[in-house]
């Protein structure tokens, strides 16, 4: 039986309607159940902590429970992988950095997906500035000695990170880069296991940053020669910034953001940004942010479309960095 155009025509549009109507139905209703953030690091460090306290603030804002799953592997590219292959219903969100969504574009050649591409920004959440440390029972006193040590024993050196891609790793690329300097490379699954080894003396020094090993610090577990910063850290004020200590051109501060599933509806990533930005202003997470590490960013520079423009910058800026070091990972 052939249906005339005119009914047919009114069949697409009342599906169309149907259609619209149910996306609209179920933004207006979410979230009804429990939203995911995959952290793509190992539980302890401090994508993973921080996505904690941002779940347990957002989860009072929207009435449903925000929890933390860790999908860790390769810089944090198989947790990015999985959160972009997710359903676009904002049931799954990713907690992602600059590794994930800068350095993995140079890193990964066959990336299975675009980091400015595949995702929807729900907005910026924290900085994270890195300090160099070391084993307690490394020779060097101060930064300078520690570079000339570094330099004169390079090759018996063990350096750890978080795996290739990762911020860990890069920013140490350009730390050895600077120094002139190839010692062997330890990837870990996360910052938290890689400062484990570094107590345990396994390896020599490496980046990190303030939520994994203020502790450490301030117990003498291990030593801190700098923090790669402009500024000191309130949480260790007697840390020098690289800029004192004789290392001013390395400033490292890595960048945390939420995005989700490329297709979320709109009203969905509204209510998203909406929650995290209201997170963000709570007193009681900024201070507990604060005291991690954690430098949260103003208000002009949160949101969907300034994280959509970092990433996109991040991206260009590193690019020839990390291809100029010819260090690449399948």
């Amino acid at each position: 039986m052939t249906i005339p155009r005119r009914r047919f025509l009114r069949h697409v549009g009342a599906a169309a309607a149907l259609s619209v109507s149910s996306r609209i139905a179920r933004a207006q209703a979410y979230p009804a159940r429990t939203v995911t953030i995959i952290v793509t690091y190992a539980a302890g460090g401090t994508s993973d902590v921080t996505g904690r306290i941002i779940g347990q603030y957002m989860s009072r804002v929207l009435g449903q429970q925000f929890i933390v799953e860790n999908v860790t592997g390769a810089g944090g590219t198989i947790g990015s992988t999985r959160a972009a292959r997710a359903r676009p219903d904002g049931y799954t969100i990713l907690m992602g950095d600059t590794g994930t969504h800068a350095f993995s574009v140079s890193f990964y050649p066959n990336l299975a997906y675009k980091p400015d591409v595949d995702f929807e920004p729900i907005g910026a959440v924290l900085e994270f500035p890195f300090l160099i440390v070391a084993r307690k029972d490394l020779p060097p006193r101060d930064l300078k000695e520690f570079i000339a040590y570094v330099k004169g024993n390079a090759e018996k050196l063990n350096v750890g990170h978080a795996g290739v891609g990762s911020n860990l790793f890069t920013y140490t690329l350009l730390l050895n880069s600077l120094l002139g300097v190839k010692p062997t490379m330890v990837p870990f699954t996360g910052a938290a296991p890689a400062t484990n080894a570094l107590i345990g003396g396994q390896i020599d020094y490496m980046l990190n940053d303030i939520v994994d090993v203020r502790q450490q610090i301030q117990t003498g577990a291990i030593k801190a020669y700098a923090i790669a910063a402009a500024e000191r850290h309130p949480a260790l004020p007697n840390v020098p910034t690289t800029l004192e200590a004789g290392l001013p051109e390395f400033i490292a501060s890595p960048w945390y953001g939420l995005l989700a599933p490329k297709g979320v509806p709109q009203p969905i990533l509204d209510k998203l940004t909406d929650a995290l930005d209201q997170a963000l202003d709570d007193d009681t997470a900024r201070r507990r942010l604060v005291d991690i590490g954690g430098t949260i960013p103003p208000t002009t520079k949160r949101g969907q479309q300034p994280l959509a423009a970092l990433v996109k910058s991040k991206i260009a800026r590193w690019r020839p960095i990390i291809e100029g070091a010819k260090t690449k990972s399948e």
